[in-house]
């Protein structure tokens, strides 16, 4: 299994976008996952139909157990970004 990188993702959208330079596909790529990051930092869902829906998780806090002693430990509450996929999208993986 490959990754693909921001510079490949890059590369992609300028030939699939028609735009002219990286600079303006980079600048693309930047506004749209700045978007979902800022969205997101508010509380809001980013849905895109047929891709999918961001969203943000509240965990509650919860003991754990340290694998290596064994000893119980406090952890935090924290809020986590995720990611749902849509229908169109596990289509085109499957």
């Amino acid at each position: 299994m490959s990754i693909m990188k921001k510079a490949e993702l890059i590369e992609e959208v300028q030939s699939v976008a028609g735009l002219e330079t990286k600079k303006d596909a980079e600048a693309a790529v930047d506004a749209v996952f700045g978007s979902i990051a800022k969205a997101m930092s508010r509380g809001e869902e980013v849905a895109v139909p047929g891709f999918g829906v961001f969203k943000v998780s509240h965990r509650s806090a919860r003991q754990g157990v340290n694998p290596r002693t064994g000893e119980k430990i406090q952890i935090a509450a924290k809020t986590v970004p995720k990611f749902s996929a849509g229908k169109a999208l596990k289509d085109t993986v499957a």
